[in-house]
């Protein structure tokens, strides 16, 4: 080593242990809108995160032009507690709303919060503290979903995110794990708020998927981040939610979800890995398609012969043209036989899939389904009874 690259190395050392001995300070941005029912017991469960790997708290609500009195909740809590700033704005939509927080934010991290979720009890010191030893652009938890009804509660995490939190990696690279370009959420994690600015991290305006756009710009743009196996977040899944076919029976969502998927490919596809584009199309951007495969022969769809053309299009340009045909992706094997079926242009044998599905169960649709002898069906789906993957995600309920 050259007396130059010694220097450097000590530097590297020195602001290393700098980083451990200094607590830094925390932001956290919550975006509200119509939420009162939830929002005081989730700030509550802000406020009383244990605060010994940080210096201050500073808690930023931006109330996004409520209209059921959330406002009056909030000014309340910024009465109580020093730490809490609320900023009110016309509404904007919660990308809009996150900006504003993100901007009036000071602290040295960055995290968000979803104003109907509550935080486990200690969501991010384990974070915080592997920040501090390894100076990583940032930190992402594990997260399980809490689902409520009424007075029941139950609690899961996705056999995705079980298999990217399995093992504790510090400072990694997403070429190193590429599979976390699904790790979509922006709550699950502890951000440096100089990375996120210097980056011009932002999330798309006007959808409701924009936290995958934003996320695939941290994890491309990051030269280090930590993957812990603890649990940080509590998405909270309720009773109400389940609306949520209709909702992807909207025409709107199903261009906000293909406008999303679009703006994903060009960042990853402008990044030069053909090792994160094959990921992103084989096991990442497939996942939640089945919602709109149920949606697009679902009774309340909207403009339903526009929906399937659009449908389709998608399919055919993210995955067949791109020369990944959605058989050979890892989804579950029904989600595979439906997007074939969207992709011949066979909208009645969608459907009749879709009700086999919601009688016998995904499994026993794939082994009994009538297109075995097709000549058309693709080899990769013709012994389909023997492939691996689970169908839960075929039949479990949708988030809107």
């Amino acid at each position: 080593m050259t007396h130059w690259h010694q220097r450097l190395a000590g530097a590297g050392a020195r602001r290393m242990r700098t980083m451990m001995r200094i607590r830094p300070t925390l932001s956290v941005v919550v975006p509200v809108y119509n939420v009162a029912e939830y929002v005081e017991k989730s700030l509550r469960s802000v406020l009383a995160q244990p605060r010994h790997e940080i210096s201050g708290l500073e808690v930023v609500v931006v109330d996004d032009g409520s209209t059921d009195g959330s406002a009056e909740i909030l000014r309340r809590m910024a009465d109580q507690e020093a730490c809490v700033t609320v900023i009110t704005q016309d509404n904007a939509g919660v990308s809009r709303a996150r900006h504003t927080g993100i901007d009036a934010a000071s602290g040295d991290l960055l995290t968000f919060v979803d104003p109907d979720d509550v935080l486990p009890r200690d969501a991010w010191s384990a974070m915080i503290r592997s920040l501090r030893r390894t100076g990583s652009d940032f930190a992402v938890g594990a997260a399980e979903r809490v689902v409520v009804d009424g007075d029941e509660e139950w609690r899961y995490m996705t056999p995705l995110m079980r298999r990217n939190h399995a093992e504790e990696r510090l400072r990694c690279r997403i070429e190193e794990a590429p599979l976390m370009l699904a790790d979509i959420f922006v709550w699950n994690k502890v951000f440096r708020r100089s990375f996120w600015v210097e980056n011009e991290i932002a999330f798309p305006e006007r959808t409701r998927y924009q936290d995958q756009v934003a996320l695939t710009q941290a994890f491309l743009a990051s030269a280090a981040f930590d993957v812990m196996t603890h649990v940080v977040y509590d998405w909270q899944v309720r009773a109400d939610r389940s609306s949520a076919t209709q909702k992807r029976a909207q025409l709107a969502n199903l261009v906000e979800r293909i406008d999303t998927k679009r703006q994903t490919i060009d960042l990853v596809r402008a990044s030069g890995s053909a090792e994160l584009m094959e990921t992103l199309l084989a096991e990442v951007l497939p996942i939640d398609m089945w919602e709109h495969f149920r949606a697009a022969v679902h009774p309340d769809t909207e403009h339903p012969h526009r929906y399937w053309e659009l449908l389709r299009a998608a399919v055919l340009e993210f995955w067949y043209d791109a020369g990944v045909p959605f058989e050979v992706t890892t989804v579950p094997p029904a989600q595979r036989l439906m997007a074939w079926l969207v992709a011949e242009d066979r909208v009645e044998d969608l459907a009749a899939l879709v009700a086999m599905i919601d009688r016998y169960g995904a499994g026993s649709a794939v082994r009994r389904h009538p297109w075995r002898e097709d000549p058309a069906l693709p080899a990769d789906l013709r012994d389909i009874g023997k492939l691996g993957g689970s169908a839960l995600l075929t039949s479990q309920p949708m988030r809107g």
